[in-house]
């Protein structure tokens, strides 16, 4: 809870209104107790008229409306206080996510992910919201009602003091017990989210293989652990109410018993006094009562933060950018200097050189798992080198701002991804700037699209499922090569464009990307040979080893496993 607690008192202003409120709210409650026997004391044994105690009705209906709305400002102030936290965490979690996307995407599942930046944030709500707000109000009201009582009859006073630890004492006992269940309980969660939404994307193919019984079993399992778990919870939770009110109920009877035989028996103590601390004694307890509820709560988040923290204490080292322009007046000169990198497990690559001309067309090539898409991913500044260095114009990528570098950048994947939205709003999000419906049209154009658009009712306004639902994969393909010009970049990364493709959408792609090096460098992972044999250069790559660089010509006498790959295409033949 160190975390929430250093998060929640950096919010200095919110918290002085916590303690003025609470401190208000204090007050108020002896107030509203003073006024209440003061009005009973005056009727029944000093027999006042209405007229005379109409003044203590007036400051007795001020004083409940004073604590109605310091009450609200409080409360109010500690929903505030949980928004900005709440707030805090997901722009922490989705910044982490984005700055390593694809470290991101294949660590763990999606639905595990969205649990933890919903569920897992929503749950540390009470502890501002709640915990917080009580916990300040314990720590003003209980003391201003002691030194009220103590002026009154010190044995009432005394017998609060002795009582009044049992209640933190048994709030420490529930807490530790709490802890550990709330950690389970959003584990248990985070696993169904994640089991959930897997089973979810892959209906189809679990239906198709005939395994859609034994998923949902799966899911009926993890969905029960998580119901036993929530359970566990709430059954501390029920103990606790149960026994913090019982220690109440026991400290407010003895104080009841003792001032009942000072003033029946001894009568030591005025009616007044008596009843003055009988008023009080069960809002002294009832602050102790509600914060004891508060720090259930507030244990129950301790859970959440933790597997909040967990997450964003995964940190890449050293994964930021730096704060130096790019200049646009040509595409840049991309250098690989001892390039290094591994995934957790398995796979690397070690100590890559390399030197991309600018306009000029790169081809990566190499078997499946090679590690093609990698070095995609490398040059395209979503993964980080653990060693060496991708330099953009002698200087290394990482130095330049991040916003500057993917300006310049286009990546186009062999499922480039569309949002739910219109066709003409997917052409445009290619970059910030406003473009006109005749700047769309003519990057539709010359991406072979703009046919598609006229044999459309809606043309450019037509709209398109989540992911691209209801078009086919050379439609996306064109669209996302639409963004491309309508972007001008200086540096276009294509990741296999053509696998899967009829050849009529093929060429159409060919055409757009020859149109796209006349203003920009392009590097492909390509398979076709008619497409490795027009690069400019060649990188040649097996289980992460850069094997050899050059033209086609140069790879087929120096390389013998690209000539082995070639000639397998070509059926042979390696002339």
């Amino acid at each position: 809870m160190k975390h929430l607690s250093r998060l929640a008192f950096s919010h200095r202003k919110m918290i002085m209104l916590l303690i003025f409120t609470s401190v208000l709210i204090g007050a108020t409650i002896i107030g509203q107790s003073y006024f209440f026997v003061a009005i009973v004391d005056r009727i029944f044994l000093d027999e006042q008229s209405f007229r005379e105690i109409l003044p203590l009705l007036v400051g007795l209906l001020l004083v409940l409306a004073g604590r109605t709305l310091f009450t609200w400002l409080n409360g109010r102030t500690g929903v505030k206080l949980a928004s900005k936290a709440k707030r805090h965490y997901r722009q922490s979690i989705i910044k982490k996510f984005s700055r390593n996307p694809v470290q991101t995407s294949l660590q763990g599942q999606s639905g595990r992910k969205v649990s933890v930046l919903m569920d897992a944030v929503d749950e540390v709500d009470g502890y501002f919201s709640s915990y917080v707000p009580q916990m300040i109000q314990t720590m003003i009201i209980p003391v201003m009602i002691l030194i009220v009582v103590f002026t009154q009859h010190i044995y009432s006073g005394l017998i609060m003091i002795i009582t009044a630890p049992f209640i933190p004492l048994f709030m420490a006992i529930i807490g530790v017990m709490t802890k550990k269940k709330s950690e389970d309980q959003m584990e248990k969660m985070n696993a169904f989210s994640g089991k959930f939404l897997d089973t979810l994307q892959g209906l189809t193919t679990l239906k198709l293989f005939g395994r859609s019984k034994q998923q949902q079993k799966e899911i009926e399992t993890s969905s029960l652990g998580f119901r036993d778990a929530t359970m566990e919870v709430l059954k501390v939770a029920f103990v606790s109410s149960l026994m913090l009110e019982f220690i109440s109920m026991l400290s407010i009877g003895i104080i009841a018993l003792e001032i009942a035989i000072r003033l029946v028996v001894f009568e030591s103590v005025s009616f007044f006094t008596a009843f003055f601390i009988l008023i009080l004694a069960p809002e002294f307890y009832l602050t102790l009562k509600d914060f004891g509820s508060a720090f259930h709560t507030g244990r129950g988040s301790s859970g959440a933060a933790n597997q909040l923290s967990g997450e964003l204490e995964k940190e890449e080292e050293g994964f930021g950018w730096g704060e130096a322009k790019l200049g646009r007046e040509k595409p840049p000169l991309i250098q690989l200097k001892d390039m290094s990198f591994r995934y957790e497990k398995g796979f690397s690559m070690e100590n890559l050189q390399a030197t991309i001309l600018p306009r000029s067309q790169v081809a990566i090539v190499g078997k499946s798992g090679a590690g093609k898409s990698t070095l995609l991913h490398l040059f395209a500044g979503l993964m980080k080198p653990d060693s060496g260095e991708i330099f953009i114009n002698d200087r290394p990528l990482f130095d330049y701002q991040q916003r500057e570098w993917f300006s310049q950048l286009s990546y186009i994947s062999q499922n480039p991804y569309i949002f739910s939205g219109t066709i003409a709003d997917n052409i445009a999000i290619g970059d910030e700037k406003p473009y006109t419906r005749n700047d769309i049209k003519k990057a539709a154009e010359k991406a072979g699209i703009a046919a598609l658009m006229e044999s459309l009712e809606q043309g450019y306004d037509t709209p398109v499922g989540e992911g691209g639902r209801g078009l086919s994969g050379g439609e996306k393909q064109r669209l996302a090569i639409a963004r491309t010009f309508l972007k001008r970049p200086s540096v276009i990364l294509f990741d296999e464009p053509t696998t899967g493709l009829d050849l009529k959408t093929e060429h159409i792609l060919q055409r757009s990307i020859e149109e796209l090096s006349r203003f920009a460098t392009i590097i492909t992972v390509a398979h076709r040979l008619h497409t490795i044999k027009n690069a400019d250069q060649i990188l040649f790559l097996d289980n992460g080893e850069l094997k050899g660089q050059g033209t086609h010509e140069d790879l087929l006498e120096t390389v013998e496993d690209y000539r082995a790959m070639v000639s397998a295409q070509q059926g042979g033949d390696t002339t």
